[in-house]
């Protein structure tokens, strides 16, 4: 192959390269603002907007690039160096300062403005080598391959086996590779300083990599107040369990999901109200609720013969069944006989087909974005309902009814709207209901039963730490500031919960 061709090829190759580093930090920057600012949808919109609003200014900006192949080369230095530390500096960021907008929208710029110039470039030193039977709209469907490998690859492979922090540095050396490689290709066309910034930011984005896991482990330090014991990120989300003395806590994409100092006081009223109150009940479905904190509720009741956990990420359930210490707090729950494991969607599971059950528990994360936001509307209750033994009930956890108090109620509202299934032209009969933790505040739950019926004293298991007849009656009454307010229904159409949810929290921490 003669030399004008092998760069050719080589320009090619590149273009396909650096297509799927620029989606890669990307979709870092997205997931790393939904991870610490929530409202993925939003997120993702923002950032995709920006990056290509730089990515266009950067195909423009081309233009008063002079020389197409030193050009070229230094923007994948750049690209090295500024893609390469984007993931680290912006949850270096929030570590310190609890701010990630300037380092992450401003790297999000620099990386797209550079990425914008990489096909203008590309396509004039094809020019310059003299490959004219390699077509511009080759180099487009290089670009394009990379971007749909980026996009299958980014899940699958890179997140969780790399992570967000390794991941943008992993790419930053693959820009400083494409550099490296045109440098040897075109070495007679480029100068010694050219060579001298590819080689010492090379060395930076290497040792830098090297360094990831421990940089990881002090953000991660700086972040939590206890001892991180357990952290990973999976396909679905950032697990990290944290420990100071008899004291553990569960994180999921930075969100406490569970102490175990006050841990009993949210599962005892989640699931004990919904089991008391139907008449001997024998199958139970949890959808959420990987940690088996509401499994080890549900088989204190000796009616249980079978409970169904439906648990999208497999690495939970996996880690509190197995782990010997997070096993113990839920009294090895996930390891009974009684239990079946399912990994699957909760919409998923439920538009399937299957049997009844005669309680249904929703322990979900909150409906911070529109996809969570689907498992708290009107169309979802509607397939649930339709899973319900004549005389069951359905529970789920339904926020804060404090700090975000129309959300709490939109909840309320859209169970009310779904009709019963054991009796026509009648809706579901909705009990909110709401305990203090202090881990989280104030808390809310809804319990709806498809049958109206008089108010009554659940019947519950001996030894509660937290829950009564006592203090069943008083979760029912709201004060003031957390009482009933209008709120619309949440559909898969219109999504207000989201919305409320997130003008909720934001109001009281932002």
């Amino acid at each position: 192959m003669t030399l004008p061709r092998a760069k050719a090829v080589w320009l090619l190759v590149a273009t396909f390269i650096v297509a799927v580093a620029g989606l890669v930090y990307e979709l870092v920057a997205a997931t790393a603002s939904s991870y610490l600012l929530g409202d993925s949808v939003r997120q993702f919109s923002l950032v995709i907007g920006v990056f290509l609003s730089a990515m266009g200014f950067g195909a423009w900006a081309s233009r008063v690039v002079d020389d197409p192949v030193s050009g070229f080369v230094r923007i994948q230095i750049g690209l090295g160096l500024v893609g390469g530390f984007s993931a680290p500096l912006v949850f270096a960021s929030y570590a310190g300062y609890g701010a990630v907008g300037l380092p992450l929208f401003a790297g999000l710029i620099a990386i797209g403005a550079l990425s914008g110039m990489e096909i203008p470039l590309i396509a004039r030193v094809l020019e310059h080598v003299g490959a004219r039977q390699f077509r511009f709209e080759n180099v487009l469907t290089a670009d394009y391959l990379g971007a749909l490998v980026a996009s299958l690859a980014f899940p699958l492979l890179i997140v969780p086996h790399l992570g967000l922090m390794s991941a943008s540095l992993a790419f930053g050396l693959v820009n400083l590779g494409v550099a490296g490689v045109s440098i040897w290709l075109f070495r007679g066309e480029l100068g010694r300083p050219v060579k001298i910034a590819w080689a010492a930011a090379f060395v930076l984005v290497a040792l830098a990599l090297s360094q990831a896991e421990r940089v990881v482990s002090a953000l991660d330090a700086a972040l939590y107040e206890d001892d991180i014991v357990f952290t990973e990120h999976t396909r679905y989300q950032e697990i990290t369990v944290t420990r100071f003395r008899d004291r553990v806590r569960l994180f999921l994409d930075q969100s406490i999901q569970f102490d175990s100092r006050d841990e009993y006081r949210y599962h005892e009223s989640l699931i004990h109200p919904a089991l008391g109150l139907v008449a001997r009940p024998a199958r139970v479905l949890v959808l959420g609720g990987g940690d088996g904190m509401a499994v080890r509720e549900i088989l204190r009741h000796e009616t249980v013969e079978e409970v169904t956990l439906v648990d999208l990420d497999p690495r939970m359930t996996a880690l509190f069944r197995d782990n010997t210490v997070l096993a113990a707090l839920n009294d090895h729950a996930l390891s009974d006989p009684r239990l079946r494991i399912v990994n699957a969607d909760a919409w998923s599971f439920l538009d399937g087909p299957g049997p009844g059950w005669d309680v249904i528990v929703a322990d979900l994360p909150d409906p911070r974005n529109l996809a969570l936001s689907k498992l708290y509307s009107a169309e979802f209750y509607r397939l649930m309902v339709q899973r319900l033994n004549f005389g069951g009930a359905f529970v789920t956890q339904a926020g804060s009814p404090l700090y975000a108090r129309t959300a709490f109620w939109s909840i309320v509202a859209t169970l009310e709207d779904v009709p019963s299934p054991d009796a026509p032209g009648t809706r579901l009969s909705v009990i909110p209901y709401h305990v203090h933790v202090p881990s989280f505040g104030e808390w809310g739950f809804a319990l709806a039963r498809a049958m109206p019926a008089a108010p009554a004293i659940p019947s519950l298991p001996e030894d509660l730490r937290y829950l009564s007849p006592q203090v069943w009656l008083a979760a029912q009454i709201f004060g003031a500031d957390t009482g009933r307010v209008a709120a619309e229904i949440n559909s898969i159409r219109t999504h207000p919960l989201a919305r409320y949810y997130r003008q909720g929290w934001e109001a009281w921490f932002d």
